[in-house]
Protein backbone atom coordinates (compact mmCIF):
# COMPACT_ATOMS: atom_id res chain seq x y z
CA UNK A 1 0.00 0.00 0.00
CA UNK A 2 1.40 3.35 -1.06
CA UNK A 3 1.23 5.85 1.76
CA UNK A 4 2.75 8.79 -0.15
CA UNK A 5 -0.24 10.13 -2.04
CA UNK A 6 1.63 13.34 -2.79
CA UNK A 7 4.05 11.49 -5.06
CA UNK A 8 1.19 9.58 -6.68
CA UNK A 9 -0.55 12.83 -7.63
CA UNK A 10 1.64 13.28 -10.75
CA UNK A 11 0.08 15.80 -13.19
CA UNK A 12 -3.57 15.16 -12.30
CA UNK A 13 -6.06 17.85 -11.32
CA UNK A 14 -5.80 18.06 -7.52
CA UNK A 15 -8.56 16.92 -5.20
CA UNK A 16 -8.74 18.92 -1.95
CA UNK A 17 -10.32 17.20 1.06
CA UNK A 18 -12.64 19.81 2.62
CA UNK A 19 -11.26 19.33 6.12
CA UNK A 20 -13.89 18.92 8.82
CA UNK A 21 -13.53 20.96 11.99
CA UNK A 22 -14.62 17.86 13.90
CA UNK A 23 -11.68 15.89 12.52
CA UNK A 24 -9.17 18.71 12.97
CA UNK A 25 -10.16 19.02 16.63
CA UNK A 26 -8.73 15.59 17.45
CA UNK A 27 -5.35 16.45 15.91
CA UNK A 28 -5.18 19.92 17.40
CA UNK A 29 -6.36 19.26 20.93
CA UNK A 30 -4.22 16.14 21.30
CA UNK A 31 -1.17 18.39 20.85
CA UNK A 32 -2.14 20.35 23.99
CA UNK A 33 -3.70 17.69 26.20
CA UNK A 34 -4.68 14.04 26.35
CA UNK A 35 -7.89 14.76 24.49
CA UNK A 36 -8.16 11.06 23.65
CA UNK A 37 -6.56 8.50 25.94
CA UNK A 38 -3.54 6.97 24.23
CA UNK A 39 -4.90 3.49 24.92
CA UNK A 40 -7.89 4.40 22.72
CA UNK A 41 -5.71 5.37 19.74
CA UNK A 42 -4.75 2.32 17.61
CA UNK A 43 -1.79 4.19 16.07
CA UNK A 44 1.58 5.41 17.35
CA UNK A 45 -0.04 8.77 18.15
CA UNK A 46 -2.75 11.16 16.95
CA UNK A 47 -0.41 12.73 14.36
CA UNK A 48 -0.60 9.40 12.54
CA UNK A 49 -4.01 10.61 11.33
CA UNK A 50 -2.70 13.95 10.06
CA UNK A 51 -2.06 13.66 6.31
CA UNK A 52 -0.50 17.15 6.33
CA UNK A 53 2.23 15.90 8.69
CA UNK A 54 4.78 14.50 6.25
CA UNK A 55 6.95 12.98 8.98
CA UNK A 56 4.37 11.27 11.22
CA UNK A 57 1.19 10.79 9.17
CA UNK A 58 0.32 7.21 8.17
CA UNK A 59 -0.22 8.71 4.75
CA UNK A 60 0.94 12.00 3.34
CA UNK A 61 -1.06 14.30 1.10
CA UNK A 62 0.09 17.83 0.41
CA UNK A 63 -3.21 19.60 -0.29
CA UNK A 64 -6.42 20.45 1.59
CA UNK A 65 -9.22 23.01 1.88
CA UNK A 66 -10.54 24.60 5.04
CA UNK A 67 -13.56 26.85 5.29
CA UNK A 68 -13.76 30.16 7.11
CA UNK A 69 -17.38 29.20 7.67
CA UNK A 70 -16.47 26.92 10.58
CA UNK A 71 -13.10 28.40 11.56
CA UNK A 72 -12.13 30.44 14.60
CA UNK A 73 -11.71 33.72 12.72
CA UNK A 74 -10.17 35.71 15.57
CA UNK A 75 -6.48 35.19 14.85
CA UNK A 76 -5.56 36.72 18.20
CA UNK A 77 -7.49 34.03 20.04
CA UNK A 78 -5.74 30.77 20.81
CA UNK A 79 -7.54 27.85 19.17
CA UNK A 80 -6.00 24.44 19.95
CA UNK A 81 -8.69 22.64 17.94
CA UNK A 82 -7.36 24.29 14.77
CA UNK A 83 -3.67 23.54 15.23
CA UNK A 84 -3.84 21.16 12.27
CA UNK A 85 -4.53 24.23 10.12
CA UNK A 86 -2.79 27.01 12.00
CA UNK A 87 0.41 25.23 12.98
CA UNK A 88 1.11 23.09 9.94
CA UNK A 89 4.44 22.84 8.14
CA UNK A 90 3.76 25.20 5.25
CA UNK A 91 6.84 23.99 3.38
CA UNK A 92 5.23 20.54 3.11
CA UNK A 93 1.55 21.43 2.77
CA UNK A 94 -0.74 23.69 0.77
CA UNK A 95 -4.16 24.89 1.85
CA UNK A 96 -6.96 26.74 0.12
CA UNK A 97 -9.33 28.80 2.23
CA UNK A 98 -13.03 28.82 1.41
CA UNK A 99 -14.38 32.25 2.25
CA UNK A 100 -17.68 31.32 3.88
CA UNK A 101 -19.99 32.76 1.23
CA UNK A 102 -22.29 29.81 1.89
CA UNK A 103 -22.82 31.12 5.44
CA UNK A 104 -23.91 34.46 4.02
CA UNK A 105 -26.22 32.81 1.51
CA UNK A 106 -27.89 30.73 4.23
CA UNK A 107 -28.28 33.70 6.59
CA UNK A 108 -25.77 32.51 9.19
CA UNK A 109 -23.54 35.56 8.82
CA UNK A 110 -26.06 38.35 9.25
CA UNK A 111 -25.58 41.90 8.07
CA UNK A 112 -26.51 44.35 5.37
CA UNK A 113 -23.94 43.16 2.88
CA UNK A 114 -25.12 45.78 0.37
CA UNK A 115 -23.88 48.52 2.70
CA UNK A 116 -20.06 48.84 2.92
CA UNK A 117 -20.50 50.60 6.27
CA UNK A 118 -22.64 47.92 7.97
CA UNK A 119 -20.77 47.04 11.24
CA UNK A 120 -21.74 43.34 11.24
CA UNK A 121 -20.75 42.76 7.63
CA UNK A 122 -17.58 44.80 7.99
CA UNK A 123 -16.41 42.87 11.04
CA UNK A 124 -16.84 39.56 9.26
CA UNK A 125 -15.15 40.96 6.14
CA UNK A 126 -12.14 42.03 8.20
CA UNK A 127 -11.94 38.74 10.08
CA UNK A 128 -12.10 36.56 6.97
CA UNK A 129 -9.36 38.53 5.23
CA UNK A 130 -7.10 38.53 8.30
CA UNK A 131 -7.64 34.78 8.77
CA UNK A 132 -6.83 34.04 5.13
CA UNK A 133 -3.71 36.20 5.18
CA UNK A 134 -2.54 34.48 8.37
CA UNK A 135 -3.11 30.80 7.59
CA UNK A 136 -3.94 30.11 3.94
CA UNK A 137 -1.73 29.77 0.87
CA UNK A 138 -4.60 30.66 -1.43
CA UNK A 139 -8.07 31.87 -0.53
CA UNK A 140 -11.33 32.64 -2.25
CA UNK A 141 -12.66 36.14 -2.08
CA UNK A 142 -15.78 36.56 0.06
CA UNK A 143 -18.45 36.17 -2.59
CA UNK A 144 -22.20 36.54 -2.16
CA UNK A 145 -23.65 33.53 -4.01
CA UNK A 146 -26.17 34.38 -6.70
CA UNK A 147 -28.56 31.83 -5.21
CA UNK A 148 -28.97 33.92 -2.02
CA UNK A 149 -32.00 35.51 -3.66
CA UNK A 150 -33.67 32.07 -3.53
CA UNK A 151 -32.75 31.47 0.11
CA UNK A 152 -35.48 32.82 2.42
CA UNK A 153 -33.10 32.83 5.37
CA UNK A 154 -30.43 34.51 3.25
CA UNK A 155 -32.77 37.23 2.00
CA UNK A 156 -33.99 37.93 5.51
CA UNK A 157 -30.51 38.05 7.04
CA UNK A 158 -28.73 39.97 4.27
CA UNK A 159 -31.40 42.04 2.56
CA UNK A 160 -30.13 40.73 -0.79
CA UNK A 161 -33.10 39.72 -2.92
CA UNK A 162 -31.84 39.97 -6.51
CA UNK A 163 -29.00 38.69 -8.62
CA UNK A 164 -27.57 42.19 -9.16
CA UNK A 165 -27.59 42.94 -5.45
CA UNK A 166 -25.47 39.80 -4.94
CA UNK A 167 -23.06 41.08 -7.61
CA UNK A 168 -22.87 44.54 -6.04
CA UNK A 169 -22.30 43.13 -2.55
CA UNK A 170 -19.54 40.87 -3.86
CA UNK A 171 -17.87 43.90 -5.46
CA UNK A 172 -17.82 45.60 -2.04
CA UNK A 173 -16.00 42.59 -0.60
CA UNK A 174 -13.64 42.41 -3.58
CA UNK A 175 -12.72 46.07 -3.22
CA UNK A 176 -12.01 45.59 0.48
CA UNK A 177 -9.86 42.48 -0.06
CA UNK A 178 -7.91 44.12 -2.85
CA UNK A 179 -7.21 47.25 -0.82
CA UNK A 180 -6.31 45.59 2.49
CA UNK A 181 -4.67 42.25 1.59
CA UNK A 182 -1.11 41.99 2.95
CA UNK A 183 0.25 39.71 0.23
CA UNK A 184 0.74 36.59 2.37
CA UNK A 185 -2.24 34.88 0.76
CA UNK A 186 -3.09 34.78 -2.93
CA UNK A 187 -6.75 35.16 -3.84
CA UNK A 188 -9.09 33.53 -6.32
CA UNK A 189 -11.80 35.59 -7.98
CA UNK A 190 -15.08 33.68 -7.52
CA UNK A 191 -17.40 33.35 -10.53
CA UNK A 192 -21.10 32.83 -9.84
CA UNK A 193 -24.33 32.77 -11.89
CA UNK A 194 -27.04 30.13 -12.12
CA UNK A 195 -27.37 29.99 -15.91
CA UNK A 196 -25.21 30.81 -18.92
CA UNK A 197 -26.45 34.40 -19.25
CA UNK A 198 -25.91 35.32 -15.59
CA UNK A 199 -22.56 33.53 -15.51
CA UNK A 200 -21.38 35.57 -18.49
CA UNK A 201 -22.66 38.79 -16.93
CA UNK A 202 -20.97 38.02 -13.60
CA UNK A 203 -17.70 37.38 -15.40
CA UNK A 204 -17.88 40.65 -17.30
CA UNK A 205 -18.55 42.60 -14.11
CA UNK A 206 -15.81 40.86 -12.10
CA UNK A 207 -12.98 40.07 -14.51
CA UNK A 208 -11.10 43.34 -14.01
CA UNK A 209 -10.16 42.28 -10.49
CA UNK A 210 -7.71 39.81 -12.04
CA UNK A 211 -6.38 42.24 -14.63
CA UNK A 212 -2.72 43.16 -13.97
CA UNK A 213 -2.95 46.06 -16.41
CA UNK A 214 -5.58 47.68 -14.19
CA UNK A 215 -4.34 46.48 -10.81
CA UNK A 216 -0.64 45.74 -11.27
CA UNK A 217 0.15 45.21 -7.58
CA UNK A 218 -3.12 44.01 -6.05
CA UNK A 219 -4.90 41.96 -8.72
CA UNK A 220 -6.36 38.59 -7.75
CA UNK A 221 -4.40 35.47 -8.64
CA UNK A 222 -6.77 32.99 -10.23
CA UNK A 223 -10.34 31.79 -10.39
CA UNK A 224 -12.88 29.85 -8.38
CA UNK A 225 -15.78 28.32 -10.29
CA UNK A 226 -19.09 28.52 -8.48
CA UNK A 227 -22.75 28.35 -9.50
CA UNK A 228 -23.28 27.08 -13.04
CA UNK A 229 -19.55 27.52 -13.76
CA UNK A 230 -18.65 24.54 -11.62
CA UNK A 231 -21.11 21.98 -12.96
CA UNK A 232 -21.62 22.61 -16.67
CA UNK A 233 -18.75 21.55 -18.94
CA UNK A 234 -20.08 23.60 -21.87
CA UNK A 235 -19.86 26.75 -19.76
CA UNK A 236 -16.52 25.70 -18.23
CA UNK A 237 -14.86 25.43 -21.64
CA UNK A 238 -16.35 28.74 -22.82
CA UNK A 239 -15.10 30.45 -19.69
CA UNK A 240 -11.55 29.13 -19.89
CA UNK A 241 -11.31 30.13 -23.54
CA UNK A 242 -12.48 33.64 -22.60
CA UNK A 243 -9.90 33.83 -19.80
CA UNK A 244 -7.13 32.75 -22.15
CA UNK A 245 -7.86 35.33 -24.80
CA UNK A 246 -8.66 38.07 -22.29
CA UNK A 247 -5.15 37.69 -20.86
CA UNK A 248 -6.46 36.46 -17.51
CA UNK A 249 -4.92 32.99 -17.43
CA UNK A 250 -1.27 33.97 -17.46
CA UNK A 251 1.74 32.14 -16.09
CA UNK A 252 2.81 33.46 -12.71
CA UNK A 253 -0.27 35.67 -12.47
CA UNK A 254 -3.31 33.38 -12.65
CA UNK A 255 -2.01 29.84 -12.14
CA UNK A 256 -4.86 28.33 -10.13
CA UNK A 257 -8.50 27.51 -10.86
CA UNK A 258 -10.72 25.85 -8.26
CA UNK A 259 -14.01 24.00 -8.78
CA UNK A 260 -16.29 24.09 -5.76
CA UNK A 261 -18.01 20.94 -4.55
CA UNK A 262 -16.89 18.45 -7.22
CA UNK A 263 -16.83 14.76 -6.35
CA UNK A 264 -17.62 12.80 -9.54
CA UNK A 265 -14.77 10.54 -10.62
CA UNK A 266 -15.49 11.30 -14.27
CA UNK A 267 -14.92 14.99 -13.53
CA UNK A 268 -11.60 14.16 -11.86
CA UNK A 269 -10.34 12.89 -15.21
CA UNK A 270 -12.15 15.55 -17.23
CA UNK A 271 -10.48 18.31 -15.24
CA UNK A 272 -7.12 16.61 -15.71
CA UNK A 273 -7.67 16.73 -19.48
CA UNK A 274 -8.37 20.46 -19.31
CA UNK A 275 -5.38 21.13 -17.07
CA UNK A 276 -3.04 19.25 -19.39
CA UNK A 277 -4.32 21.04 -22.49
CA UNK A 278 -4.01 24.51 -20.96
CA UNK A 279 -0.51 23.67 -19.70
CA UNK A 280 0.52 22.42 -23.15
CA UNK A 281 -0.76 25.35 -25.19
CA UNK A 282 -0.85 28.36 -22.89
CA UNK A 283 0.21 28.34 -19.23
CA UNK A 284 2.60 25.55 -18.11
CA UNK A 285 1.86 26.34 -14.44
CA UNK A 286 -1.92 26.12 -14.73
CA UNK A 287 -3.36 23.96 -11.94
CA UNK A 288 -6.93 22.89 -11.37
CA UNK A 289 -8.12 22.00 -7.87
CA UNK A 290 -11.50 20.72 -6.75
CA UNK A 291 -13.01 19.88 -3.39
CA UNK A 292 -15.78 18.07 -1.65
CA UNK A 293 -16.65 17.14 1.91
CA UNK A 294 -18.00 13.67 1.03
CA UNK A 295 -15.43 11.69 3.09
CA UNK A 296 -16.55 13.49 6.22
CA UNK A 297 -20.26 13.69 5.42
CA UNK A 298 -20.34 9.99 4.59
CA UNK A 299 -19.01 9.11 8.04
CA UNK A 300 -21.44 11.49 9.74
CA UNK A 301 -24.20 9.53 7.98
CA UNK A 302 -22.76 6.20 9.13
CA UNK A 303 -21.19 5.36 5.75
CA UNK A 304 -17.74 4.03 4.95
CA UNK A 305 -15.89 3.79 1.63
CA UNK A 306 -15.31 0.16 0.68
CA UNK A 307 -14.00 0.28 -2.90
CA UNK A 308 -13.84 2.19 -6.19
CA UNK A 309 -15.15 1.02 -9.55
CA UNK A 310 -13.59 2.38 -12.75
CA UNK A 311 -14.56 -0.13 -15.43
CA UNK A 312 -14.20 0.90 -19.06
CA UNK A 313 -17.36 2.44 -20.56
CA UNK A 314 -19.32 2.35 -17.30
CA UNK A 315 -20.29 4.86 -14.66
CA UNK A 316 -17.31 5.36 -12.34
CA UNK A 317 -18.24 5.32 -8.67
CA UNK A 318 -17.08 5.29 -5.07
CA UNK A 319 -18.75 2.44 -3.19
CA UNK A 320 -20.05 3.54 0.20
CA UNK A 321 -22.12 1.37 2.53
CA UNK A 322 -23.37 1.56 6.12
CA UNK A 323 -20.43 0.80 8.38
CA UNK A 324 -20.27 -1.84 11.11
CA UNK A 325 -22.10 -0.58 14.18
CA UNK A 326 -23.31 -3.21 16.65
CA UNK A 327 -22.82 -3.37 20.39
CA UNK A 328 -21.93 -7.07 20.24
CA UNK A 329 -18.63 -6.29 18.53
CA UNK A 330 -17.19 -4.42 21.52
CA UNK A 331 -15.03 -7.43 22.45
CA UNK A 332 -14.15 -8.42 18.89
CA UNK A 333 -10.38 -8.25 18.44
CA UNK A 334 -10.26 -9.55 14.85
CA UNK A 335 -8.55 -7.42 12.23
CA UNK A 336 -11.13 -4.89 11.00
CA UNK A 337 -11.12 -6.00 7.37
CA UNK A 338 -11.12 -9.69 8.27
CA UNK A 339 -14.06 -9.24 10.61
CA UNK A 340 -16.35 -7.24 8.34
CA UNK A 341 -15.73 -9.56 5.39
CA UNK A 342 -16.08 -12.77 7.40
CA UNK A 343 -19.43 -11.64 8.84
CA UNK A 344 -20.72 -10.45 5.48
CA UNK A 345 -21.10 -6.84 6.61
CA UNK A 346 -19.20 -5.69 3.52
CA UNK A 347 -18.88 -7.69 0.30
CA UNK A 348 -15.56 -6.01 -0.45
CA UNK A 349 -13.24 -3.71 1.43
CA UNK A 350 -10.12 -1.84 0.34
CA UNK A 351 -7.91 -1.12 3.31
CA UNK A 352 -6.38 2.26 3.98
CA UNK A 353 -3.36 3.00 6.17
CA UNK A 354 -5.85 3.90 8.91
CA UNK A 355 -7.73 0.60 8.84
CA UNK A 356 -4.96 -1.82 7.88
CA UNK A 357 -3.95 -2.64 11.45
CA UNK A 358 -6.99 -1.78 13.54
CA UNK A 359 -9.39 -4.20 15.23
CA UNK A 360 -13.17 -4.41 14.92
CA UNK A 361 -13.59 -3.07 18.44
CA UNK A 362 -11.47 -0.04 17.66
CA UNK A 363 -14.60 1.13 15.85
CA UNK A 364 -17.33 -0.66 17.81
CA UNK A 365 -16.14 0.40 21.24
CA UNK A 366 -19.35 0.31 23.28
CA UNK A 367 -20.95 -2.89 24.60
CA UNK A 368 -24.52 -3.43 25.91
CA UNK A 369 -24.87 -1.68 29.25
CA UNK A 370 -21.96 0.69 28.67
CA UNK A 371 -22.46 4.40 29.18
CA UNK A 372 -21.34 6.94 26.65
CA UNK A 373 -18.79 9.71 27.16
CA UNK A 374 -21.26 12.04 28.87
CA UNK A 375 -22.56 9.33 31.17
CA UNK A 376 -25.75 8.53 29.33
CA UNK A 377 -27.03 4.96 29.28
CA UNK A 378 -26.93 2.94 26.07
CA UNK A 379 -30.45 2.44 24.78
CA UNK A 380 -31.41 -0.70 22.86
CA UNK A 381 -34.01 -1.12 20.16
CA UNK A 382 -37.51 -1.15 21.61
CA UNK A 383 -36.53 0.58 24.83
CA UNK A 384 -37.59 4.06 25.91
CA UNK A 385 -35.12 6.65 24.65
CA UNK A 386 -33.60 8.55 27.59
CA UNK A 387 -31.32 11.51 28.13
CA UNK A 388 -28.01 11.42 30.02
CA UNK A 389 -29.87 11.76 33.33
CA UNK A 390 -32.10 8.78 32.57
CA UNK A 391 -35.24 10.85 31.96
CA UNK A 392 -37.52 9.75 29.08
CA UNK A 393 -37.17 11.80 25.90
CA UNK A 394 -40.58 12.98 24.68
CA UNK A 395 -41.71 13.59 21.12
CA UNK A 396 -43.56 16.71 19.96
CA UNK A 397 -46.85 15.24 21.20
CA UNK A 398 -45.39 14.59 24.65
CA UNK A 399 -45.14 10.82 24.21
CA UNK A 400 -42.17 8.74 25.28
CA UNK A 401 -39.95 7.91 22.29
CA UNK A 402 -39.08 4.29 21.57
CA UNK A 403 -35.64 3.66 20.10
CA UNK A 404 -36.02 2.26 16.56
CA UNK A 405 -32.50 0.79 16.52
CA UNK A 406 -29.84 -0.16 19.02
CA UNK A 407 -27.78 2.70 20.36
CA UNK A 408 -24.58 3.23 18.45
CA UNK A 409 -21.49 1.28 19.41
CA UNK A 410 -19.33 4.18 18.23
CA UNK A 411 -17.76 6.90 20.31
CA UNK A 412 -16.61 10.17 18.76
CA UNK A 413 -13.19 8.75 17.94
CA UNK A 414 -14.84 5.94 15.96
CA UNK A 415 -16.05 8.65 13.61
CA UNK A 416 -12.56 10.17 13.37
CA UNK A 417 -10.96 6.82 12.44
CA UNK A 418 -13.45 6.27 9.65
CA UNK A 419 -13.22 9.85 8.43
CA UNK A 420 -9.48 9.43 8.02
CA UNK A 421 -10.04 6.18 6.15
CA UNK A 422 -12.60 7.85 3.90
CA UNK A 423 -10.23 10.73 3.12
CA UNK A 424 -7.50 8.31 2.02
CA UNK A 425 -10.04 6.29 0.05
CA UNK A 426 -11.37 9.34 -1.78
CA UNK A 427 -7.92 10.66 -2.69
CA UNK A 428 -6.78 7.21 -3.79
CA UNK A 429 -9.97 6.78 -5.85
CA UNK A 430 -9.38 10.07 -7.68
CA UNK A 431 -5.78 9.13 -8.42
CA UNK A 432 -6.74 5.60 -9.47
CA UNK A 433 -9.39 6.99 -11.81
CA UNK A 434 -6.73 9.11 -13.48
CA UNK A 435 -4.35 6.13 -13.70
CA UNK A 436 -7.05 3.98 -15.32
CA UNK A 437 -7.94 6.81 -17.67
CA UNK A 438 -4.34 7.16 -18.78
CA UNK A 439 -4.12 3.41 -19.34
CA UNK A 440 -7.01 3.49 -21.79
CA UNK A 441 -10.08 2.92 -19.65
CA UNK A 442 -12.63 5.67 -20.29
CA UNK A 443 -15.85 6.43 -18.41
CA UNK A 444 -18.93 6.24 -20.58
CA UNK A 445 -19.84 9.90 -20.46
CA UNK A 446 -16.43 11.04 -21.76
CA UNK A 447 -16.71 9.18 -25.05
CA UNK A 448 -19.34 9.67 -27.76
CA UNK A 449 -19.89 6.50 -29.77
CA UNK A 450 -23.13 7.24 -31.56
CA UNK A 451 -21.38 7.60 -34.90
CA UNK A 452 -17.59 7.81 -34.98
CA UNK A 453 -15.90 7.30 -31.63
CA UNK A 454 -15.13 10.70 -30.12
CA UNK A 455 -13.14 11.21 -26.94
CA UNK A 456 -13.49 14.22 -24.66
CA UNK A 457 -9.71 14.64 -24.40
CA UNK A 458 -9.40 14.98 -28.19
CA UNK A 459 -11.98 17.75 -28.39
CA UNK A 460 -10.34 19.60 -25.50
CA UNK A 461 -6.98 19.25 -27.21
CA UNK A 462 -8.42 20.82 -30.37
CA UNK A 463 -10.02 23.69 -28.43
CA UNK A 464 -6.82 24.79 -26.77
CA UNK A 465 -4.49 23.97 -29.66
CA UNK A 466 -5.93 26.77 -31.76
CA UNK A 467 -4.48 30.26 -31.23
CA UNK A 468 -7.73 31.86 -32.40
CA UNK A 469 -10.61 32.76 -30.04
CA UNK A 470 -13.36 32.44 -32.65
CA UNK A 471 -12.10 29.07 -33.82
CA UNK A 472 -11.88 27.78 -30.22
CA UNK A 473 -15.47 28.88 -29.53
CA UNK A 474 -16.63 27.39 -32.83
CA UNK A 475 -15.22 24.00 -31.80
CA UNK A 476 -17.03 24.24 -28.45
CA UNK A 477 -20.34 24.96 -30.15
CA UNK A 478 -19.79 22.24 -32.76
CA UNK A 479 -19.83 19.65 -30.00
CA UNK A 480 -22.69 21.11 -27.96
CA UNK A 481 -24.63 17.82 -28.11
CA UNK A 482 -21.62 16.06 -26.59
CA UNK A 483 -21.55 18.53 -23.71
CA UNK A 484 -25.26 17.93 -23.15
CA UNK A 485 -24.52 14.26 -22.47
CA UNK A 486 -21.84 14.92 -19.83
CA UNK A 487 -23.48 14.82 -16.44
CA UNK A 488 -22.69 17.88 -14.38
CA UNK A 489 -21.18 17.81 -10.93
CA UNK A 490 -24.63 18.38 -9.45
CA UNK A 491 -26.23 15.58 -11.41
CA UNK A 492 -27.95 17.71 -14.04
CA UNK A 493 -27.69 17.01 -17.75
CA UNK A 494 -29.31 18.01 -21.01
CA UNK A 495 -31.38 21.19 -20.99
CA UNK A 496 -31.22 21.31 -17.21
CA UNK A 497 -27.49 21.81 -17.45
CA UNK A 498 -27.75 24.66 -19.90
CA UNK A 499 -30.53 26.70 -18.42
CA UNK A 500 -31.50 25.84 -14.92
CA UNK A 501 -30.41 25.96 -11.30
CA UNK A 502 -29.30 22.31 -11.36
CA UNK A 503 -30.60 21.85 -7.85
CA UNK A 504 -27.68 23.87 -6.59
CA UNK A 505 -29.36 25.46 -3.62
CA UNK A 506 -30.61 22.14 -2.32
CA UNK A 507 -27.36 20.26 -2.81
CA UNK A 508 -24.91 22.87 -1.63
CA UNK A 509 -24.87 21.45 1.89
CA UNK A 510 -22.63 18.69 0.51
CA UNK A 511 -19.81 21.22 -0.17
Amino acid sequence: MNTDLTTEQKDYAIFLPALSGFYATFIGKQRREEYVEQSRIPYPNMESMNWLNKKEGLFNYHWSLYSAGHAELDINKDSPKEDMVRDRDRSNSWMLGDSGGFQIGKGVWEGDWKDPKCPKAQKKREQVLAWMDAYMDYGMILDIPAWVARSPAGVKATGISTYQEAVDATRINNDYFMKHRNGNCKFLNVLQGENHADAEDWYQQMKDYCDPTKYPDTHFNGWSMGGQNMCDIHLVLKRIVALRFDGLLEQGLHDFMHFLGTSKLEWATLLTDIQRAVRKYHNPNFTITFDCASPFLATANGQIYIQTETKDRTKWVYRMVPSIDELKYATDTRNFRDGVLADGIFKNFTNSPLTENIKVNDVCIYAPGDVNKVGGPKILKGEIDRDKHGAPILDEQGNEQVRKRDSTSWDSFSYAIQMGHNVWSHINAVQEANRQYDSGSVPAMLVEEQFDRLYFRDVVEAIFATPNRDEANAIIEEYSKFWMSIIGTRGATGKKTVNANTGFGNLFEEV
